[in-house]
């Protein structure tokens, strides 16, 4: 632990300082604060940026999930990579292919993606509940927010890790759910 002169606005402060130094060829990492150091980033060599997705397979539970988009090439690559993530993924490209889907199997997730028309996603997660009240839907797009018959929701754009998590989050089981709603949260 250093010493450091900061300037802090308009003056200077003693201010101590940590400086962790890895030697992997990348950057150390830094603390600046009055408080103790409470993490220290440390990269490590080896890591490729999606081995995420290889490692979340193994991980992961079976879901069967429906996955909807009004572009074929959309869906046809986040599809590929909800799969690659452990998910048993079926696609259904427009309105009436969900609600094809919906007639003739069951499933634990329905995902509508934002390529899909406003009119379409708001219609099909009312269809959604009434093929079977056990389905979770999830919009990915704010227009879902204050849907009712809607469980989750995602803003246009988002990453694929962020589309991940929130399934991951909707498979959690019903009375973990129920005691965060409970919680407030």
């Amino acid at each position: 632990m250093e010493k450091k002169l900061v300037k802090w606005g308009q003056r200077a402060v003693w201010h101590w300082c940590e400086v962790t130094v890895v030697p992997c060829g990348g950057w150390s990492s830094v603390t600046f604060s009055y408080l103790p150091p409470v993490v220290n980033v440390i990269m490590q060599r080896g890591r490729t940026g999606s081995n995420h997705m290889a490692n979340a397979a193994k991980t992961v539970s079976k879901m069967k999930l429906l996955y909807s988009e009004g572009d074929a090439e959309t869906l046809a690559s986040q599809a590929a990579d909800i799969q690659k993530a452990g998910y048993q993924v079926e696609t259904a490209p427009g309105r009436k292919a969900v609600l094809e889907a919906l007639r003739q199997g069951s499933y634990d997730l329905v995902i509508l993606g934002p390529t899909l028309s406003k009119n379409d996603r708001h219609h099909l997660a009312y269809m959604v509940k009434k093929a079977s009240q056990t389905t979770r839907v999830l919009v990915m797009h704010t227009d879902g927010e204050r849907h009712p018959a809607v469980d989750a929701n995602l803003d246009t754009g988002c990453s694929m890790e962020a589309v991940l998590a929130k399934i991951a989050a909707l498979s959690a089981p019903e009375s973990a759910i129920a005691r965060a709603a409970a919680a407030g949260k």
